[in-house]
């Protein structure tokens, strides 16, 4: 069974860091890119980091560039999401998931075949 588990939400200041971390099991993802999403009450999904399985330079929505880095472990197995500088508007449930193998990147939500439950981050002021 496939499951995709994220850890590492929780509550913190305003300014704070927390890293996520999302643990891929029930086949290989090897090949598969790995995306973070979030999404905040009432607002749409939104791709807040992506890395691909080949290399290259991760992706970042314009709001999380010079705060947030995604990271993997070698084997596609890990991936980190730390977060420095928290704000407000970074509460959000964030989610991880992974391309179907084979797909170097994805930017859009119905570019990703599995998805974790998602984790709660919230940054009061």
């Amino acid at each position: 069974q496939v499951q995709l588990a994220e850890s590492g939400g929780g509550s913190v200041q305003a300014g704070g860091s927390l890293r996520l971390s999302c643990a891929a099991s029930g086949r290989a993802f090897g090949t598969s890119a790995t995306g973070w999403f979030r999404q905040a009450p009432g607002k749409e999904r939104e791709l807040v980091a992506a890395i691909s399985w080949s290399g290259g330079t991760p992706i970042y929505a314009d709001s999380v560039k010079g705060r947030f880095t995604i990271s993997r472990t070698n084997a596609n197995t890990i991936v980190y999401l730390q977060m420095n500088s928290l704000e407000p508007e970074d509460t959000a449930v964030y989610y991880c998931a992974k391309t179907i193998p084979g797909t170097t990147w994805g930017l859009r939500t119905d570019e990703y075949a599995y998805w974790g439950q998602g984790t709660q981050v919230t940054v009061s002021s």
